[in-house]
C-alpha cells in the first residue's frame, strides 16, 4: 500500500523538533522528504542524548525516520544553486529558520514563490509576522512561558512550571502538517502553492484560552478565568494500594458509577454531586473525595470494578511501561528494529490509520548527508558536478563526520 502523499517531495529545512514533527507526519503519508542539514547537522543529533555513534542520538533516530540526509555548506558559493535545484523538484518546503536567515539564504516564501510559484512554503516561527514579537527566537520551553502554559501550573500549584515534553514543538508540528494538507487541497482546484506561516505563540496561547477564558469570555466577565477542575491540584493519576490508576468520570452515569463503585452508593444523592453542573461548583470536594477513595484496592481490581460500571479507567504508565504495553505492541506503534548502523533500537510507529492505504514502514534515520549524492544526481547533477562539490566542501559525505 501507498500513502495518500505518494509522489509528492518536501524539502525540508527544519530542525531540533517542531518542524521534523511536521516531516515527520508527511512521511508517514507516504511523502519524500529531503532533509537539508548543514555541516554541523541537526541540533537534535547532539542534543537528543545519548547515542551509539556521534550524532545519531536515540531522540534523533525517532524524529527523523524515513527522511533523506543531503547535508551542504549553505556558506559556500556555489552551494545555494545547488539547493535552488533541488527545491524545483519539491512540491513542499518547510522551515523553522528565523524569517531574516531565510531572506539571507534565499529560501524565504516572497523569493521561493516568485521561482515556483506550485511549491508550498511553510514557515514554523516563533511569533507571527505582523506582531511587535516578529523575528524573535524561540523554542519549546519560551513559548510554554510567553503563551500562558508555565502560568496554568502556576494557577493550579502556586509555582510556574514547563509540561516535560516539548508539547508547543510538537502540537505546532502537527499544526503545521494540518496546514499543509490545506494547501494542496487549494492547489488541486487552483493551481498554485501557498506560503503558509504557522506561529507557535499565537497556536498555544489559543490553546491556553480555548481552555481556561471561561467566565471571562462574557462582557463584563462572569467570573475569573480557569477551568477548575484542569487545574485543581488533585487532577491526576488516583492512587490505589499498590500503584495508580488514571480515572475520569464526568458525565451522571460516570459519576454514579463511580460512587457505586466506591462504595459509596450515597453520593448520588448527594446535591454536592447528583449532577454534571453541581459537581462543576464543587470541584474541589469532588476531587478530594476522590483523591483518597481507591486506597483499599490493588489498581487490577479497580479496573475490573471500574470498567464493570463502564467508568474509564485505564492503567497508569510510566516511560517505560509504555515500552511493554498490550496494546501499543499488538497495534504496532511499539516495536524492535534493526538500525543498519545503529544496530537493535526501538521504533516508533505511525500512530493513524487511513483506509485507502499507509505508507510501507518508514526506513531508519540516516547519518548525516547519507542521501546527499542520490538526491543531487536526481535533481540532474552529474557525477563529475557532484565531485567537484564533495571536493570544494559545498556538499558533506557521512565519511567526512566520522
Amino acid at each position: 500500500m501507498s500513502g495518500p502523499l505518494e509522489g509528492l517531495r518536501v524539502l525540508d529545512l527544519s530542525s531540533v523538533v517542531v518542524g521534523p514533527v511536521c516531516t515527520g507526519v508527511l512521511a508517514e503519508q507516504g511523502a519524500e522528504v529531503i532533509k537539508l542539514e548543514s555541516p554541523e547537522g541537526d541540533l537534535l543529533r547532539k542534543l537528543g542524548g545519548k547515542g551509539r555513534s556521534p550524532g545519531m542520538a536515540g531522540k534523533f533516530l525517532n524524529f527523523n525516520r524515513g527522511k533523506r540526509s543531503l547535508c551542504l555548506d549553505l556558506k559556500h558559493p556555489r552551494a545555494k544553486a545547488v539547493l535552488a535545484r533541488v527545491a524545483a523538484r519539491c512540491d513542499i518546503l518547510v522551515t523553522n529558520i528565523r524569517p531574516e536567515a531565510q531572506r539571507r539564504l534565499g529560501v524565504d516564501a516572497a523569493t521561493v514563490s516568485e521561482a515556483l510559484p506550485r511549491l508550498i512554503h511553510c514557515s514554523i516561527v516563533g511569533f507571527r509576522g505582523d506582531g511587535p514579537y516578529a523575528g524573535k527566537p524561540a523554542y519549546d520551553t519560551v513559548i510554554q512561558g510567553v503563551s500562558g502554559i508555565a502560568g496554568c501550573f502556576e494557577a493550579s500549584t502556586g509555582e510556574p512550571r514547563y509540561v516535560p515534553m516539548l508539547v508547543a514543538d510538537h502540537v505546532c508540528g502537527l499544526i503545521a502538517a494540518q496546514q499543509i494538507g490545506f494547501a494542496l487541497y487549494r492547489r488541486e482546484k487552483t493551481g498554485r502553492g501557498e506560503s503558509i506561516e504557522v506561529p507557535m505563540f499565537e497556536n498555544m496561547a489559543a490553546f491556553v484560552l480555548q481552555e481556561h477564558l471561561g467566565a471571562m469570555s462574557f462582557r463584563p466577565a462572569l467570573g475569573p478565568p480557569g477551568d477548575a477542575r484542569v487545574l485543581s491540584p488533585e487532577a491526576r493519576p488516583l492512587r490505589t494500594r499498590d500503584g495508580f490508576i488514571a480515572v475520569s468520570a464526568n458525565t451522571d452515569a460516570q459519576a454514579h458509577g463511580f460512587f457505586r463503585a466506591i462504595g459509596r452508593p450515597e453520593l448520588i444523592a448527594d446535591p454536592r454531586f447528583a449532577t454534571v453542573a453541581a459537581r462543576t461548583a464543587h470541584t474541589k470536594e469532588y476531587f478530594a473525595l476522590r483523591a483518597t477513595a481507591l486506597l483499599g484496592r490493588d489498581s487490577a481490581e479497580w479496573l475490573a470494578i471500574l470498567g464493570a460500571e463502564d467508568v474509564p479507567a485505564m492503567p497508569y504508565n510510566t516511560i517505560e511501561s509504555l515500552l511493554t504495553d498490550p496494546h501499543l505492541r499488538a497495534t504496532g506503534l511499539v516495536r524492535e528494529e534493526e538500525h543498519p548502523s545503529e544496530g537493535p533500537t526501538i521504533a516508533i510507529g505511525a500512530p493513524n490509520i487511513l483506509s485507502g492505504g499507509m505508507a510501507p514502514r518508514l526506513p531508519p534515520a540516516q547519518r548525516l548527508g547519507q542521501a546527499g549524492r542520490d538526491v543531487l544526481a536526481e535533481a540532474g547533477l552529474s557525477a563529475a558536478e557532484i565531485d567537484e562539490l564533495a571536493r570544494d566542501g559545498a556538499l558533506r559525505q557521512p565519511e567526512e563526520q566520522e
